[in-house]
């Protein structure tokens, strides 16, 4: 279902996208070119149809990214809590040592070895 809704709003977007770009910001855009023959074809006002097409693909964008998110939530199930609040006690535990070579916190330090610069 997920995918379904996915692609469709895809599909949408692009629509959308081609529609905005298609209008005049001036009111000119695509009904400018059909004013003079917009009386014998019988089309009146392509901005009109134009500006409802933008309207409808923008509310059927916002309806099918929140159906996208009810179908996200439904198929995970419950199980992104579990999940998590198995993260944060894994992080909790403390796992050992890092480092074998440090002494744990609160024992006294030893003595440092003695390292031999000589050449031979």
């Amino acid at each position: 279902m997920y995918i379904v809704l996915l692609i469709v709003a895809i599909l949408v977007c692009v629509l959308l996208a081609i529609i905005v770009l298609i209008q005049n910001p001036k009111g000119g855009g695509l009904s400018s070119n059909f004013s003079s023959s917009s009386q014998m074809l019988g089309v009146q006002k392509t901005g009109d149809i134009l500006e409802k097409g933008t309207w409808v693909l923008a509310i059927s964008l916002m309806v099918l990214s929140l159906g996208i998110n009810m179908a996200v939530k439904s198929s995970s199930g419950g199980s992104d809590a579990s999940q998590y609040r198995d993260q944060i006690q894994k992080a909790s535990k403390p796992t050992g040592a890092v480092n074998s070579t440090m002494p744990p916190p609160g024992a006294p330090a030893a003595p440092a070895k003695p390292t031999d610069t000589t050449k031979k």
